[in-house]
């Protein structure tokens, strides 16, 4: 059987209710925070998504915390499809994107520190981002307890 490459797009605004539906799974596990389909619809030029064959398998987001700061937000690969490089397409991608914008600094908060140091992220104190922490960290339920991890990439 032929296994078809993961192409990499712009999501649009048709894409909503599978990046919530994508998304929500996550949330429900506590490992990504939830976004309303009317925050997706606002943010959907942020959004890169991974399809094979039509299909979305994977997205990701790219959001600006400052003048020289972005943060990888809402990366997620769907069930059956991780570990196919498709989370390294979609940061690729995101990087690309960042690059463009003229943004030297790249960051996220995860729970996966190995996969995000293969795509040459360095894990980094999560206080040097008050960008951050003032924007997201203070609405979020760990803000107290907070268990992930901050990586950066310098590009």
């Amino acid at each position: 059987m032929l296994v078809q490459e993961a192409v990499c797009r712009a999501a649009k605004p048709e894409d909503v209710d599978t990046l919530f539906e994508l998304i929500q799974g996550y949330a429900e596990k506590g490992i990504m925070l939830p976004r309303s389909k009317d925050v997706l619809l606002r943010q959907i030029g942020t959004f890169v998504i991974a399809e094979i064959a039509g299909a979305v398998v994977g997205c990701g987001s790219l959001t600006r915390l400052g003048q020289d700061l972005v943060e990888i937000r809402s990366l997620g690969i769907s069930e059956g499809h991780k570990g196919a490089g498709i989370g390294s397409k979609l940061v690729a991608k995101l990087i690309e994107q960042a690059q463009a914008q003229g943004i030297p600094k790249i960051m996220a908060l995860t729970y996966e520190v190995r996969f995000f140091e293969r795509n040459g992220f360095s894990v980094v104190n999560k206080e040097i981002f008050p960008e951050k922490v003032w924007t997201d960290c203070v609405n979020c339920p760990k803000q107290h307890a907070c268990d992930e991890i901050a990586v950066i990439r310098y590009i």
